[in-house]
């Protein structure tokens, strides 16, 4: 796996293979002018990196939230052209954030293809245990969608399986206690005006709420980690 400083490494399959969807999807993609192109090495052969692939994987989760090919075009103008493989998944957990809760009841090797690649029992297990995926009838899984692409790149941490489920639960509960107070709060704004305001302050609140969450905790644990690595010696 390649980090945002490495030089890409991934030719077309792979990165198709990494995204879940085709090679003639990622060269339409590329047609329009949503992917920049490859960098061509050795051979004449494209070379993409991490950025490639979090720009397909946020181009894929516009699509998904219904967005039009001209809609997804507009909104990616709009972002600064040298965004990091790491912004660009910031930007996709912002629009999946707006999703419904989408399962769905897959075969396994379609569990293989939503993944973006092929799953050891060990990782389908590991899955289970993330609450991602759960067993179903006739061998098949239900998959909750919007956290499977997360789920696989946990595969990769180096950290224990019992350090992700401690992490999650602090996640979840920390999340839920932040979002129980923030409800109360705008309950309070809202006690005395009629049904319409109540559903008006909330479709503006929602995305508002979830972009600050976000870049808030980004930068806390951007601090947090920046104070424990200088403490350890290591930055």
């Amino acid at each position: 796996m390649t980090t945002d400083t490495e030089e890409p490494t991934l030719t077309i399959d792979e990165l198709a293979a990494r995204a879940g969807v085709t090679v003639r999807t990622v060269r339409f993609y590329g047609s329009k002018g949503l992917l920049p192109p490859p960098e061509i090495g050795p051979r004449r052969v494209g070379r993409y990196g991490r950025e490639h692939l979090a720009r397909l994987e946020l181009i894929e989760e516009l699509q998904r939230q219904g967005m039009t090919l001209a809609a997804i075009e507009r909104y990616l103008r709009q972002l600064p052209p040298d965004l990091s493989a790491h912004d660009l998944a910031i930007h996709r957990a912002v629009v999946a954030s707006w999703a419904p809760d989408a399962v769905e009841t897959v075969t396994r090797p379609e569990l293989d293809r939503r993944a973006g690649r092929p799953l050891a029992d060990g990782d389908v297990e590991r899955l289970a245990a993330m609450d991602v995926v759960r067993p179903a009838d006739g061998g098949a899984y239900d998959v909750d969608l919007g956290l499977l692409r997360l789920g696989v790149r946990l595969l990769d941490v180096p950290l224990s399986q019992e350090a992700i489920l401690a992490a999650r639960e602090v996640l979840v509960e920390h999340s839920r206690a932040a979002a129980g107070e923030l409800a109360q709060l705008f309950r309070g704004e809202v006690s005395e005006r009629g049904a319409r305001d109540v559903k008006s302050l909330s479709a503006h609140m929602h995305p508002l709420v979830v972009q600050a969450l976000l870049t808030t905790f980004q930068r806390s644990l951007k601090e947090e980690l920046g104070e424990w690595l200088t403490g350890s010696g290591t930055g």
